[in-house]
């Protein structure tokens, strides 16, 4: 593939944190979008622990353990990579990270980030990484740029496609199960149509069933 083709490619930023399976179910129809449409996937790290920081005295129990060291430190370990390593792991540690704390249903641990990392052949040493802020600021700034695109009142994930006057950002789109083929092609046809309607803001519904990883 030639630089110009890379080039005419439609590009998509997503922002994610791993621990939401919502955003997983997002992030891998994204994935099947670039099967079927000429897009390109940039991937971003926000942190729902950053989201609710100020907030956790609303949240169950349950959460707020959630959104403390176990919830930082897959994000943490990610913007390391990033950082260390460039933007071209991000998705394939997201992956890697994904399909052990959802699919597999083991949970955000410490030997599922270091089985992650040795999956796409990172150092090891990355693991560190889950309980140091040295890079909480990058982390921070990410973060920020997903959420001043769409607002303060969403959550993971959020993506940014082409609009009628530039980048539209959207919370979602929510979804279960992953569409495929062209299934997967008709909602992003649907995304860039709403995303081409000026001052068009929302759609929305009860949800009725959890995420199905199929």
């Amino acid at each position: 593939m030639t630089d110009t083709q890379v080039r005419e490619k439609t590009p998509v930023d997503f922002w994610f944190d791993p621990l939401c399976p919502w955003a997983w179910m997002t992030s891998r129809w994204m994935l099947e979008v670039e099967k079927v449409r000429d897009v390109e996937v940039r991937w971003h790290v926000m942190s729902l622990a950053v989201l609710n920081e100020n907030k956790l005295d609303e949240l169950p129990e349950t959460y707020r353990e959630l959104l403390g060291p176990k919830g930082w430190a897959p994000v943490r370990v990610v913007i390391a990579a990033q950082q260390k390593h460039g933007d071209e792991v991000t998705g394939k540690l997201y992956t890697a990270l994904g399909t052990r704390i959802h699919n597999e249903e083991k949970g955000p641990t410490r030997e599922v980030i270091a089985e992650a990392l040795a999956e796409v052949g990172l150092p090891a040493e990355l693991l560190a990484y889950a309980d140091s802020d040295e890079y909480d600021e990058v982390l921070r700034a990410s973060h920020n740029n997903g959420i001043d695109r769409v607002g303060q009142e969403v959550g993971t994930p959020v993506i940014s496609v082409p609009g009628a006057e530039g980048d539209v950002a959207f919370f979602g789109p929510v979804v279960t199960p992953t569409p495929r083929g062209e299934a997967a092609a008709r909602l992003w046809d649907g995304t860039l149509l709403v995303a081409s309607t000026p001052g068009f803001y929302e759609i929305k519904r009860t949800r009725t069933q959890g995420p199905s990883f199929e």
